[in-house]
Parts: C-alpha cells; structure tokens; sequence
C-alpha cells in the first residue's frame, strides 16, 4: 500500500509528491509542502487528498521527507 494512502503518514509541512487531477492519467509528479489535508476519512486507496502551498490540490503519491 501507498505510504500516502494513509492519513496518519501526512503532515502539514510534509515535503510531497502529488497528482493533480489533470495529471492522472500520464500520472505526473507535483512536488510541494502540505498546507491542508482535504480528505477526511483515515485512508483512501488513491492517496490522501491535500492542498499544495502553492495552491496546488491533489492525491499524495510520495513522501520526500518526515518533518
């Protein structure tokens, strides 16, 4: 399972990998700082939903760092 497929591992401040919903199909990489996490159920299968600093909203895919 996806470690961002659990709301547990995320964090805001959370150094991320995402992908946006424009991006899903070829499955490209947004790198970004968590500012929210939108999803609120505990997990979900195609990651947790979460709001770039940048505005940015999409399902976390990876986790760059544990700050």
């Amino acid at each position: 399972m996806n470690p961002g497929s659990s709301r547990k591992n995320i964090k805001i401040g959370l150094d991320v990998g995402i992908v946006l919903k424009n991006d899903q199909k070829s499955g490209k990489i947004t790198r970004g700082v968590v500012k929210r996490i939108l999803t609120k159920s505990s997990s979900h299968p195609h990651g947790i939903k979460v709001q770039l600093e940048d505005g940015s909203v999409g399902r976390v895919k990876e986790i760059h760092s544990s700050e």
